[in-house]
């Protein structure tokens, strides 16, 4: 089980934690089959507003709750202009 909190950027990697967020359980339930997360979503809503960078894995999990947008899939490929062009229309 892991637990999702809120950390100084400033502090140990093992210190205390400002606010405890949720926690994860990457192990499946058998009964359910489905893994399990629990989040409080406004206090995590709360720290992102005020600047919080979450780590990939839980950049993931949050994407996953719908907290965050998702990434896109391919960030440094650019578009021509003809191309962005061609997906705005077809977008219409």
């Amino acid at each position: 089980m892991f637990h999702i909190v809120a950390m100084n950027a400033r502090s140990k990697r093992d210190g205390k934690p400002l606010e405890t967020l949720g926690a994860f359980n990457p192990h499946p339930n058998m009964e359910e089959k489905a893994k399990h997360i629990t989040l409080d979503f406004a206090r995590t809503k709360y720290w992102l507003g005020v600047g919080a960078q979450p780590t990939d894995g839980v950049r993931f999990l949050l994407e996953r709750a719908g907290l965050l947008p998702p990434r896109p899939l391919y960030p440094n490929v650019r578009r021509s202009a003809a191309a962005a062009a061609a997906a705005a229309t077809q977008g219409n």
